[in-house]
């Protein structure tokens, strides 16, 4: 009976290759925003995709990573960023990522664990039958065996999709003049990282990976590239120095200080190494260091508004709100509104407690949620100035809106019906309420069914 209850136990569990993927926290930045738009845009036109309806996120994870789950989204991890050298690195690892959406590669997942899990289920069942039959040992050894067979049909699976992406990778990179030198720069990196860890080069594990060996990658991707009239096309050196700005400027906002200031050292008094250490004093509460930092980042250019926007965070964070108005206030002027930006300015508004600033935060705040409305803090500032006039129904409306994006489900559905109640009938933003009530209840059916 031991035995049988432990295969019934693995049966129950023959489904693992269609569990989701934990949610990952999201870094969103404008300037970053920006530049991988920027350094994505020829490649999703290489792709045929609408460069609009494509998004690449940035994702808080330290791992060298990369993937796309669902939609037209390519997700970043930010320990990629960080070991590229180059912004042609990261456009060859985007490239890749674009060959799984136009694949249809997370559409065609359940093609290889449906496989794999009948193979798997298969081998249970013949497991529980031989089990039933006294043959306890046979039954190990048939499930044990189904198992390995299911999991080397899924890894098959995924080693063929990933070949796949690397070739229409190659082909968008060769469409959009972009040189794939970058891409396999970075396959050599994670060769490396596969030597450190010991990871075996052999053929005869090939059959335990998802991903091909990267010197095979390496070797086939190379015989394309080197062929490419873009082959020799240099980086857009613009372009570079925003990716070397952005890396620094991630390293300094992710990293502890003390890393940081080992990295970029006082020595260095580049633009990147200025932008990191700004971040660092910053998270050390050495607020003048910090504004040093960041006006000496203006004296190179006084209407960037990125350093703009550093200043101001440094000031508003600071508990000097009155002093960052005018920092943020230029800076969303010069990027006409960046939604990210302009909450940014809306909550220095608010916190300068002065309330002849709310008419001002309320225009700033709804301009940025019309072109972000997946901007959980501008929705939060912006119930607040309508908390502060009075006006309850679109305060909890606003409250529902950041609520539903931050999986407060329940919550949202009673701000919602509160908004509701308060509205008039019929007007749009009535009709709002009841859309985010409707989606509440959808996605909390939907965890009670998952679980």
């Amino acid at each position: 009976m031991r035995l049988l209850a432990h295969i019934l136990a693995l049966l129950a569990t023959a489904t693992m290759f269609a569990q989701p993927v934990a949610a990952q926290s999201v870094l969103r930045d404008a300037e970053t925003e920006a530049l991988l738009n920027d350094m994505a845009a020829p490649l999703v036109e290489a792709a045929g995709l609408e460069p609009g309806n494509v998004d690449v996120v940035l994702v808080n994870d330290p791992s060298i990573n990369a993937f796309v789950a669902g939609g037209q989204v390519v997700y970043i991890h930010a320990g990629l960023i960080d070991a590229a050298d180059t912004a042609n690195e990261v456009q060859g690892v985007i490239a890749h990522e674009l060959g799984h959406i136009t694949g249809g590669h997370i559409i065609r997942h359940s093609e290889g664990v449906g496989a794999a899990t009948n193979i798997s289920l298969l081998s249970m069942l013949l497991g529980v039958g031989a089990a039933l039959a006294g043959a306890g040992d046979a039954a190990m050894g048939i499930i044990m065996a189904g198992q390995r067979a299911a999991l080397g049909k899924y890894l098959a699976f995924s080693r063929v999709q990933e070949s796949s992406a690397d070739a229409a990778g190659a082909e968008y990179l060769s469409k959009a003049g972009i040189s794939g030198k970058g891409s396999l720069d970075f396959f050599k990196k994670l060769q490396n990282q596969e030597f450190r860890y010991g990871v075996s080069q052999d053929d005869d594990q090939a059959f335990v990976r998802t991903h091909p060996m990267s010197g095979d990658r390496i070797a086939t991707l190379r015989e394309s590239y080197t062929i490419d009239p873009a082959w020799d096309t240099p980086t857009d050196p613009a372009i570079q120095a925003r990716f070397e700005r952005v890396k620094a400027k991630l390293f300094g906002y992710i990293n502890e200080p003390g890393r940081t200031l080992q990295e970029y050292p006082e020595s260095r008094q580049d633009i990147p190494a200025r932008y990191a250490r700004a971040y660092a004093y910053h998270k050390s509460a050495l607020i003048e260091a910090a504004l040093i930092e960041a006006d000496k980042l203006l004296v190179t250019n006084p209407d960037d508004p990125y350093f703009l926007e550093l200043k101001g965070q440094v000031l508003l964070e600071s508990g000097r709100p009155v002093e960052a108005l005018e920092p943020l206030r230029r800076a969303t002027d010069l990027t006409l509104n960046q939604p990210l930006i302009a909450s940014m300015f809306g909550h220095a508004l608010i916190a300068t407690e002065d309330k002849s600033h709310h008419e001002e935060a309320e225009r700033v705040l709804r301009a940025a949620v019309a072109r972000d409305r997946l901007n959980p803090f501008a929705w939060y500032q912006l119930g607040v100035v309508y908390a502060a006039k009075g006006d309850m129904a679109r305060a909890r409306l606003a409250s529902a809106e950041q609520q539903v994006m931050t999986r407060q489900y329940a919550a949202a559905i009673n701000s919602a019906r509160i908004a509701e109640n308060g509205l008039p009938t019929g007007s749009p933003d009535w009709l709002r309420a009841q859309d985010i009530g409707l989606q509440a209840r959808a996605a909390l059916e939907d965890m009670r069914d998952q679980r």
